[in-house]
């Protein structure tokens, strides 16, 4: 049976990389899911919040626009 979590059970593993380019930025969640919106990606300050902690799944079309917002390479979101 296949699994669609990571080994520590988050559903995403982008969320920690995001969280902390994010505060690199000294952006709040609600700052960042404005720029996203501006990007064309219809995100709110509560799907940010998820995606930060694993909660959410984030699509291949959302991690694209989240690594342009964050100014940082798929790749770095990613490790």
């Amino acid at each position: 049976m296949f699994i669609n979590k990571s080994a520590d059970g988050r559903n995403n593993i982008c969320g920690i990389q995001i969280s902390r380019y994010r505060k690199d930025m000294h952006i709040s969640q609600r700052e960042l899911a404005d720029r996203l919106q501006v990007a064309g990606l219809d995100v709110d300050k509560n799907a940010i919040q998820r995606i930060e902690c694993g909660k959410r799944f984030v699509t291949d079309i959302e991690l694209k626009i989240l690594a342009q917002v964050l100014n940082h390479k798929i790749d770095e979101l990613l490790s």
